[in-house]
């Protein structure tokens, strides 16, 4: 599974002794059934980045939606598409480039 190693090395890359511990990732399922997957962007690269949100919502099973509201990326979708909402954070993520170091 690409998603989790890649998601895990952003997660990873953005821990900073403060960013994890006030704000950070909550990954919970929800009750109809599916994931959601909220992800803090204050003090990342992504703050201020624009996210094309993401309405896929059929097959049932099989949606998927995803947004930047309030300061935070939010994904939702069906109970088989965690790997999904984490592909669309990922290649949002990746098209910002980061600095050398």
């Amino acid at each position: 599974m690409d998603e989790l190693r890649e998601f895990q090395t952003w997660y990873v890359s953005q821990c900073d002794g403060d960013w994890e511990h006030d704000s950070g990732i909550q990954i919970y399922t929800l009750d109809n059934p599916g994931w959601a997957v909220d992800i803090a962007l204050a003090e990342t690269q992504l703050e201020n980045v624009v996210f094309a949100e993401v309405n896929d919502v059929e097959p049932e099973r099989d949606w998927v939606m995803c947004r930047v509201r309030d300061g935070e990326w939010q994904g939702r979708g069906g109970p088989l598409m965690l790997a999904r909402i984490l592909r669309h954070f990922l290649d949002w993520a990746a098209t910002v480039q980061r600095p050398a170091v």
